[in-house]
C-alpha cells in the first residue's frame, strides 16, 4: 500500500485561518457543480476535497448548483449530479441551494453597484465588447456609454428586467478598468438580456447573471468560508474580491488548487459532449466515458475513487496523472471484496473420454482467498467443459506451459486432464473441440503421486453453464494526452478503435444466474467485472470488464 500524501496546501491555509481565529473560519465549503453536463472523475477530485475538508474539520459543505445559464442546463444533470454526490458516499443534508434561489438578491446587489456608479448598462454588442476589451498586450477602450449617469443606468437595467429591450442589445458591466493587466478586470459583464425558460424560474426572468457576478456573491450569502475553485479561476480571484469589497458583504477566501488532468482521457465537457451527440460512444455513461455514471457502469467502486482522489492530493501546478493509478486503486479495492468466480470468454469445447457420460460431481471453490469470511460455493463438473481457447496451442513455443497436444494440466478445484486429440473444422483447419483424458486420483487439483504440472487452467462445465454476453473495454484514446491535438487534428480521430470487443456468447459458471445489475466478481484469471446496470437480465446477461489483473501501476511503482 502506498503511503497517503501529507496534508496540502490549502489545510495549512485552513489551518491558518482557524489558529487565528479569524471571523466566519468554523469551514465551511462547498460544491458548486453548473448543471449543464455529467460529473466527471476530475469533479470526483472536487468533491472529495471539499466534502472531505468540511468533514475533517467537523464542518459543513453544500451542494450548489450554479445555474446561471438555462440555455444549457437541465433537471436530468441535475439528478445525475445528486445520483453521484450520494454514490460517492457524500451527503449535503438540508444545504442544497441553487444560484437561482438568489436571483433576487442578485440584482439587488447590481442595483447597489450601479447606485455606487461601479456598474453601467452598455449598448455594445458582444463583437464590439470583444474588441474594446483590447489583448493581452493592448490596454482596453472605455465604451462609449460608460459615462451614463447613474439614473439612466438604474432605468435601462430595470426596462432590461421588464423585457423591453431584444437579446443581446444590452448588457451590464462593472466599472472597474479598463487599462487593467488583468482582462478579468476589463469592465466585465454582469447581466444579458436572455430569453430563455429556466429549469426553476420558469420565464420569471429574462436577464441572467454571469457566472463571475453570481458565484462570489452566493459564497457570501451561503456563508462560505473557503472558496475552493481550480487553477483556471485563479486569474478570477481579483474579480471575485472585487465584487464582494465594493458590495460591502461577507467575505470568503478563494483557495484554488491545480484541477486533474487524467490519461488517455479529457475532462472537457464540452469534447465529452460532443462523443455523446457523434455517437461515438453510447451515452454519458458509457463505460469508456471518464464521467462518474460511466466508472459506475463501469464496476468502479466509490472506495477506489475515494482512495484514488487522497492518493494524488491536491497541488498548485497542473500535471498528468497515469490512469494505471486509478486502475491500482479499483484493483486493490476489489481484490478485497469481489468474490472470484470462473468464466470462459473465448470457449474451446473439452471433452474428456474417460470421464462417465451421466455423471456430474460439484467441487468446493474458495470465494475469495483474501477474504476467509465469504466461504466456499459448489461449482458443477461434466464430461464436457470449455476452456479458453488461448489456453491451448497445438505447436506450443518454448515457454508455453498450458494445454497441449501430450500434455498434462491441472483444471482448478477439479483434476489433471491430458490432451490425447484434436477436432478440427474441415474446411477452416480451425481447432473447434480437444479429446482429453482426467485422472480420477487428483480430485481437489493435486496428484497422491507427487507429479507435477506447469499450469492451472479455469473451466466452465458445458452443460451447466451460463451463457452471457461480455464486454471488453480498453482505453477510449490512443494518445496519453488527447487534448495535445495538432494543427488541424480533431481530437475525435484520437479515439482508440479497440476501446470495446464485444464477446458472445461466453460461458460463466451457474452460480452467477442469481448475479444482480451492478454485481462485481473477478473472473479467474481474466480480471474484474461486473454485471452491466443498463442492459443486463436475467434472460441475457451482459458483463463489463471493470479492470484487468494485470497491474501496470505496481510495475511502475517496483521499475
Amino acid at each position: 500500500m502506498e503511503q497517503k500524501p501529507t496534508k496540502s496546501f490549502i489545510h495549512a491555509i485552513i489551518e491558518d485561518d482557524l489558529g487565528t481565529n479569524k471571523p466566519g473560519t468554523a469551514v465551511h465549503t462547498r460544491f458548486p457543480p453548473e448543471p449543464n453536463g455529467y460529473l466527471h472523475i476530475g469533479h470526483a477530485k472536487s468533491i472529495c476535497l471539499n466534502f472531505g475538508l468540511a468533514r475533517e474539520y467537523s464542518g459543513k459543505c453544500n451542494l450548489r448548483f450554479d445555474d446561471t445559464n438555462p440555455t444549457k442546463e437541465e433537471v436530468e444533470y441535475v439528478q445525475s449530479i445528486q445520483e453521484d454526490v450520494r454514490w460517492l458516499g457524500f451527503d449535503w443534508e438540508d444545504r442544497e441551494f441553487y444560484a437561482s434561489d438568489y436571483f433576487e438578491k442578485l440584482y439587488e446587489f447590481a442595483v447597489f453597484l450601479i447606485r455606487k456608479g461601479r456598474a453601467y448598462v452598455d449598448d455594445l454588442n458582444a463583437d464590439e465588447i470583444r474588441q474594446y476589451r483590447g489583448t493581452l498586450t493592448e490596454a482596453g477602450r472605455e465604451s462609449p456609454f460608460r459615462g451614463r449617469s447613474v439614473d439612466e443606468n438604474l432605468d435601462l437595467f430595470k426596462r432590461m428586467r421588464e423585457g423591453e429591450f431584444p437579446d443581446g442589445s444590452r448588457v451590464l458591466r462593472a466599472k472597474i478598468d479598463m487599462a487593467s493587466p488583468n482582462l478579468n478586470l476589463r469592465d466585465p459583464v454582469m447581466y444579458r438580456v436572455l430569453r430563455q425558460t429556466h429549469h426553476r424560474t420558469g420565464d420569471k426572468w429574462c436577464i441572467y447573471p454571469m457566472y463571475d457576478f453570481a458565484h462570489g456573491q452566493s459564497d457570501s450569502i451561503e456563508g462560505i468560508t473557503h472558496s475552493i475553485c481550480t487553477m483556471e479561476f485563479e486569474d478570477h480571484r481579483p474579480l471575485y474580491d472585487w465584487f464582494l469589497d465594493e458590495l460591502e458583504i461577507y467575505h470568503p477566501r478563494q483557495i484554488e488548487f491545480a484541477r486533474l488532468n487524467l490519461s488517455y482521457t479529457l475532462m472537457s465537457k464540452r469534447k465529452l459532449l460532443k462523443l455523446v451527440e457523434e455517437g461515438h460512444v453510447t451515452g454519458w455513461d458509457d463505460p469508456r466515458m471518464p464521467t462518474i455514471s460511466g466508472l459506475r457502469r463501469r464496476g468502479y467502486t466509490p472506495e477506489a475513487i475515494r482512495d484514488f482522489c487522497d492518493r494524488i492530493g491536491v497541488a498548485k501546478r497542473d500535471s498528468m496523472v497515469d490512469i494505471a493509478l486509478l486502475e491500482h486503486c479499483v484493483r486493490e479495492d476489489l481484490n478485497r471484496r469481489a468474490p472470484r468466480v470462473m468464466a470462459v470468454i473465448r470457449p474451446l469445447r473439452v471433452v474428456i473420454e474417460n470421464y462417465p457420460e451421466d455423471q456430474m460431481e460439484e467441487l468446493e471453490a474458495l470465494n475469495n482467498p483474501e477474504d476467509p469470511q465469504m466461504g466456499i460455493r459448489r461449482v458443477p463438473f461434466s464430461r464436457a467443459i470449455y476452456i479458453e481457447r488461448e489456453d491451448f496451442m497445438e505447436d506450443p513455443p518454448k515457454k508455453f506451459f498450458r494445454l497441449a497436444p501430450g500434455r498434462e494440466v491441472r483444471l482448478r478445484y477439479a483434476y489433471f486432464v491430458r490432451c490425447t486429440g484434436v477436432i478440427k473444422d474441415e474446411k477452416t483447419g480451425e481447432v473447434i473441440e480437444l479429446r482429453c483424458t482426467y485422472d480420477p486420483a487428483t480430485r481437489g487439483g493435486d496428484s497422491p503421486d507427487g507429479r507435477k504440472v506447469k499450469a492451472t487452467l479455469h473451466w466452465v462445465s458445458a452443460p451447466h453453464a451460463l451463457k452471457a454476453k461480455v464486454r471488453l473495454y480498453e482505453h477510449l484514446f490512443v494518445r496519453p494526452d488527447p487534448s495535445e491535438s495538432k494543427e488541424g487534428e480533431d481530437f475525435a480521430s484520437l479515439l482508440n478503435p479497440a476501446s470495446l470487443e464485444v464477446l458472445d456468447p461466453c460461458y460463466l459458471e451457474p452460480s452467477l444466474e442469481k448475479a444482480n445489475q451492478g454485481d462485481r466478481y473477478q473472473f479467474e484469471r481474466l480480471g474484474y467485472f461486473c454485471v452491466d446496470s443498463k442492459d443486463s437480465s436475467p434472460e441475457k446477461p451482459v458483463f463489463n470488464r471493470t479492470v484487468t489483473l494485470k497491474d501496470a501501476w505496481a510495475k511502475i511503482q517496483k521499475g
